[in-house]
Formats: structure tokens, C-alpha cells, sequence
């Protein structure tokens, strides 16, 4: 089938994974203290980013999606840094010289010094400082972009500082140390905060982060009525086989980790991000292969994953999708499967409107640092040489396919 005209086709990309050389964040003073992997200056694409532009263009990207970094723009609280913001219109512009749509995120998990040190979202003004900051950005950079995210998987910040203690600030509801970071069981110790509190500090954190993102929806329109405005959500497609307890089962999960969330934000959403990794079937026997991050390869889950955001009945847009794969061996195929998915999506009746691949290029994959290869771009970190991997030119195969 034909994909409909205008849709995005693309890839994504976030500020502190591959812009490098970014010290002022919560991320970056942990690294420094031993309890995450040190970032550096990464794929320099701060300084980069035209060629890496260029590169999308020539894989047949007519869209991009990409973070701005909290803490360049506002360093200290209340005091914005114009260089940075002129640094992102020269960003912004070099998009739109290559015909590219930016599909701008206004915070991607990295959080100013001067906020995390003060409580981050577990402060009571977070919400209010949050939607200063992004009302700030669009009103500096709205001439040069029309469509912003507040927010990237909430769900995953949230699990990740407050209940698994991975994550910055390091808080962990259990009795243990030691935490997972991958599906594959692996262990380290994070040295977090552990015990009950934890819990009730996440679920104080959910609700501040759904008030931010509408209080910054509001904030926005208050600058310009006409810019559309999402949140990014991460949807585990939670699902089961026939067994009416298995059921059960994915529906209570699909409400927890989906729907809680959106049923506080979606009447201050014009449209939906999709961020589609992973799914869960209860009562499954059946074996996967899998990604180097080891999880299952499954993109067909985007389809029920679609279909779980549509209840909403706003528009989506695929805002990330992808795998590890450091040889490039299921990629192409992966990618595949999946814009299959989504046109199965689109024949329902599911008003989807692009799909960013994740990523573009080689990025810092939080605390398992660089040895997660996630691009369609492979990075070589000591010259920072690009090369595009075969299975970027099958997915430019597969856009000019479904563009036809």
C-alpha cells in the first residue's frame, strides 16, 4: 500500500547520547562518580551535525526528530543562554535547508545540575519550571519549527530513577543493591537509596511529569496556538494468549505502564510519539531471537502498540523504533517487519503520520555507555569516521516503496 503524502519518514536522535562534551547534567556528574558509564565527547555530532544531516538526506530521511539539552539552554535557574539557542536555530536551519521536517523533543531524560540537585521532578514547582523552559524554546525557535514533544517516555525516567535505581537519582524500591540493566539478567551495584520510599517518590514523580507536560502544552499555546504539540510515549505491548488469566494479566499492565499516564495527558496532546522496543505475552512458549540488548525481535508488537495509543483517537507518529545490532544482521529485515506493521495500522484505521527509526546514528545507550549499537549510522569513536551500514539502504528501499 501507499503510505499517505506528507508522511515522516526518518530517524532520531537525542542531545546527550551524541552531541558530546555536555558536563552541566545529572548524567554527566554521575558519570564522574563512577555509577554510570562516562560519555565524552561521543559522535561530536554538536559540532557535526550538517554531515550528519547530509547523510540523511542521502538515505532519503524527509524528517528528523531530535532532542534540545535542558542544560545548555538554561544552565543556571531562570538565566538562558542565547549562544545555545542560536547554536539550535543554525540546527533547525541546516534541517530545513535539506528539505528535512524537525520534529523537536524539548527534554530527553538529562536533567540541569542546578534542578536535579534541587530535587528535579520530585520538587513541587517542577511542573511550573518546566513548562517556563519550554515556553522559552518555542518562542525563541517557533519561526523554524512546528512540531514539539515536551517529553520523552516518561515511564522509563520514572522506572528507571525511582523504582530499578539505574538511572539518576539513583532510588530503588527494594532491599538489594543490585539492579538489572538488561534483559539478560546482567547485575552491578548502583549504591542507590533502597526500601520503600522509593515508591511513593515515583508515583509523586508520574504525576508531577504528566502536570509538566500539561502545564507546558498551555504554556505553548500561549505562545503559538498552532504548533502541535505530543508526548513520547514508551509502550510495552503487553499481551497474552488465550487464557482468560493471561488476559488479565496484559490488560492490568497495559493500564499501569500505558494508560495511567495518557489518561492524565492526552486532552493536552495533538498528536502522540510512539516509542516501540519491546512487548511481553503472557502464557507464550514461543523462542525469539534476539537483539543485542537481548530482547525479543518482535516489531510486529508496533501493531498492537498502535492500536493501544489510538484509543486516544489523536494522530500518532512513530517517534522511535529500532534494535541493537552490531553486525547489522536483522536490521534491514527488522525495519521491514515493522513498516509492515504500520500499514497494517493504517488500513484499520489508525491515523499514523511518520516513522523515526532509532537512531540515526551509534549513540550513548545510558548506563550500558557505547557497546549498544542501535545505527543506521555505525560510529567509530577514536577518528569519528560515519559509515552507513547496508541495512540503511534497504530502508531507504523500503520509504521509496511505500512513497510511491
Amino acid at each position: 500500500m501507499k503510505f499517505p503524502d506528507h508522511f515522516w519518514w526518518g530517524a532520531a536522535t537525542a542531545s546527550y547520547q551524541v552531541e558530546g562534551c555536555n558536563e552541566n547534567t545529572d548524567w554527566a556528574k554521575a558519570a564522574k562518580e563512577g555509577r554510570v558509564p562516562l560519555a565524552g565527547r561521543l559522535a561530536d555530532h554538536y559540532h557535526r551535525y550538517e554531515e550528519d544531516f547530509d547523510i540523511a538526506k542521502k538515505l532519503g530521511h524527509n524528517a528528523h526528530r531530535f532532542s534540545i539539552e535542558w542544560a545548555r539552554i538554561e544552565p543556571q535557574e531562570g538565566i538562558f543562554d542565547e549562544k545555545e539557542i542560536e547554536h539550535y536555530r543554525k540546527v533547525l536551519q541546516a534541517l530545513k535547508k535539506r528539505g528535512i521536517t524537525p520534529l523537536v523533543t524539548l527534554w530527553h531524560f538529562t536533567l540541569p545540575l542546578w534542578f536535579s540537585e534541587s530535587g528535579g521532578f520530585e520538587r513541587k514547582d517542577a511542573p511550573v519550571i518546566f513548562a517556563r523552559y519550554c515556553a522559552f524554546v518555542v518562542r525563541e525557535l517557533g519561526d523554524l519549527c512546528e512540531h514539539y514533544a515536551t517529553m520523552n517516555e516518561p515511564n522509563v525516567f520514572g522506572s528507571n530513577g525511582w523504582l530499578r535505581g539505574s538511572w539518576p537519582p539513583f532510588k530503588r524500591f527494594a532491599a538489594t543493591d543490585l539492579v538489572s540493566i538488561t534483559n539478560s539478567g546482567r547485575e552491578y551495584k548502583s549504591r542507590a537509596e533502597k526500601g520503600i520510599r522509593p515508591l511513593f517518590l515515583y508515583m509523586r514523580v508520574m504525576k508531577n511529569l504528566a502536570m509538566a507536560h500539561n502545564m507546558a502544552y498551555d504554556a505553548i499555546k500561549e505562545v503559538d496556538l498552532q504548533k502541535d504539540i505530543s508526548v513520547v510515549k514508551h509502550v510495552i505491548y503487553f499481551h497474552a494468549n488465550r487464557n482468560p488469566l493471561n488476559i488479565a494479566k496484559a490488560r492490568i499492565a497495559n493500564y499501569t505502564w500505558t494508560h495511567i499516564f495518557m489518561r492524565r495527558t492526552h486532552k493536552k496532546c495533538d498528536s502522540i510519539g510512539l516509542n516501540y522496543y519491546f512487548h511481553k505475552k503472557f502464557g507464550d512458549s514461543a523462542v525469539y531471537e534476539k537483539t543485542d540488548m537481548d530482547w525479543d525481535i518482535y516489531p510486529e508488537g508496533i501493531l498492537g502498540s498502535l492500536r493501544l495509543l489510538w484509543k486516544y483517537k489523536k494522530p500518532i507518529y512513530v517517534s522511535e523504533a529500532g534494535l541493537a545490532d552490531r553486525e547489522d544482521k536483522y536490521r534491514a529485515a527488522y525495519i521491514q517487519r515493522q513498516i509492515e506493521a504500520i500499514a497494517q495500522a493504517i488500513e484499520d484505521g489508525v491515523d499514523v503520520r511518520g516513522h523515526m527509526y532509532w537512531s540515526l546514528m551509534d549513540n550513548y545507550e545510558w548506563a550500558l555507555g557505547i557497546e549498544k549499537q542501535f545505527g543506521l549510522v555505525k560510529i567509530n569513536y577514536e577518528t569519528l569516521e560515519r559509515e552507513i551500514r547496508p541495512s540503511a539502504w534497504v530502508y531507504k528501499e523500503l520509504i521509496e516503496k511505500y512513497s510511491q
